[in-house]
């Protein structure tokens, strides 16, 4: 089998070369970090979960009209996305005190917001990702206003779609992050949502016992991490058989075959 071409590697995912222009291949890593990579880790069988709920939110969001780069998931741990240029901004959107936020304004984490708050972050490791306002994006170029404006507009519409499919499961989102790229049609730039939405990028309650099933179980040395994301998995009826702990196995048994 010919070897691929990686075109980056990231601290949760790789992409490849993809099998047509304009194409890539996502590869979900187990790798875990956390506050700006400080903190490392391993969490196994996260990549394979991260691959099927972020398949599964982005086919919804497409079906609701949000433009995404996903094409289609390829395997246990890999999708067919579109190559886009990526905006050097993290949009962040936040429902409940909670994280940095709790730490930064000394409110009690878990207090809600009297409304939803938008914030934005330059994308750069070695700054620890500073928080920055529209006036620096536009100032810098790191996007144009009408970009920034469908951003903040798409990220609003994710925030309402995703709440409701979250409530109905019996989870409460808390706040979560995005990323957007630009693919180029007619040599004129359209904004699409980007990378992923899964337990790794978003904060999710249970909203009767307030248990984290998200990646602050390691931020926080909680434990119980692959168990949190099966249960977010399960809910979301991805594996109406279980709890999708056969696919982990099933995987494992391959990697032992060294398929």
């Amino acid at each position: 089998m010919a070897r691929r071409r990686q075109i980056y590697e990231g601290k949760a995912k790789i992409l490849y070369e993809g099998p047509e222009p304009g194409t890539l291949i996502q590869y979900f890593k187990d790798d875990a970090t956390a506050f700006n990579a400080q903190k490392k880790g391993t969490i196994n069988g996260k990549g394979v979960l991260n691959n099927r709920i972020s398949e599964h939110v982005f086919t919804l969001l497409g079906g609701i009209g949000i433009p995404t780069h996903f094409i289609r998931r390829l395997n246990m741990r890999e999708q067919l996305i579109r190559q886009v240029e990526i905006v050097p901004i993290e949009v962040v959107v936040r429902n409940v005190v909670a994280g940095s936020l709790a730490k930064k304004l000394g409110i009690e984490e878990g207090t809600p917001l009297p409304r939803t708050i938008v914030e934005y972050y330059y994308k750069d490791d070695a700054l620890g990702d500073p928080m920055v306002t529209d006036e620096h994006i536009l100032a810098f170029g790191w996007a144009g206003q009408e970009e920034l404006h469908d951003m903040a507009d798409m990220a609003i519409r994710v925030n309402d779609f995703l709440s409701g499919l979250f409530a109905g499961i019996g989870i409460r989102l808390v706040d979560f992050k995005l990323e957007f790229g630009r693919i180029w049609e007619n040599e004129y730039p359209r904004i699409i949502l980007a990378d992923e939405i899964s337990p790794d990028g978003c904060r999710l309650w249970d909203i009767a016992s307030g248990e984290k099933l998200d990646k602050d179980r390691f931020r926080r040395d909680l434990g119980g991490e692959v168990e949190a994301y099966q249960e977010v998995a399960r809910r979301l009826g991805l594996f109406p058989e279980g709890d999708g702990s056969d696919v982990l196995d099933l995987e494992t048994h391959r990697k032992k075959r060294g398929k």
